[in-house]
């Protein structure tokens, strides 16, 4: 049996990391009522569907890895737009979450983030923008989990949900960023592709 390229054999386990989690950090976020937990476990699962698309679209040639990369752009703003949704609801009753599962669930997820960007780091500038959009998830979500704990520390000594949401809403807008980021890399990846003028 034929081995899988070492790029390939990374995403797929960076995506079997990622949809365990997601049922972990959901399941905590949806029993303490946290945005920002919510958010996260949201962009787990995102992270888990980009990471099973770049493994399926890598051994294609640069012109279909162009356009999954134009896709991927699209598929980051989901979790953006979940979450905008979710901080809405939360603003009509802003509860704060409790911030021991709060700051325990967000190291945990800290934890499988830093695994996937340490698996990752080496490939982020091969294969154009699917490894871009591999690589700004990982680094994305760890940093997400770095305000989340934060916001745990934070709700000890203020007890509003507000810090939540806050934190909610800053985790989409750096999925917005990201997304415009692999747009960018998979538009310059089309130009690449495309034929010389004659």
């Amino acid at each position: 049996m034929t081995r899988l390229p070492a790029f390939r054999r990374i995403v797929l386990i960076v995506a079997v990391l990622n949809v365990a989690y997601f049922g972990v950090e959901f399941t905590v976020a949806v029993t303490i009522g946290s945005v920002a937990l919510l958010a996260d476990s949201i962009d787990f699962l995102e992270d888990a569907a980009i990471n099973m698309l770049i493994f399926i679209a890598a051994a294609w040639p640069i012109a279909r890895r162009a356009k999954v990369g134009s896709a991927l752009a699209f598929v980051i703003l989901i979790p953006a737009l979940a979450t905008a949704w979710v901080a809405i609801l939360k603003m009509l009753d802003p509860v704060p979450p409790a911030p021991l599962p709060l700051s325990i669930t967000a190291l945990g997820a800290l934890a499988v983030n830093l695994t996937c960007a340490f698996l990752l780091v080496s490939h982020r500038h091969h294969q154009g923008s699917l490894a871009k959009a591999a690589w700004l998830s990982a680094r994305n979500d760890a940093l997400a989990n770095v305000a989340i704990i934060a916001a745990a520390a934070l709700t000890v000594w203020f007890a509003t949900g507000w810090i939540d949401i806050i934190i909610g809403l800053g985790i989409a807008l750096l999925n917005a960023d990201a997304a415009r980021t692999v747009w960018r890399a998979a538009r310059a990846e089309r130009l690449d592709a495309a034929p010389p003028p004659p």
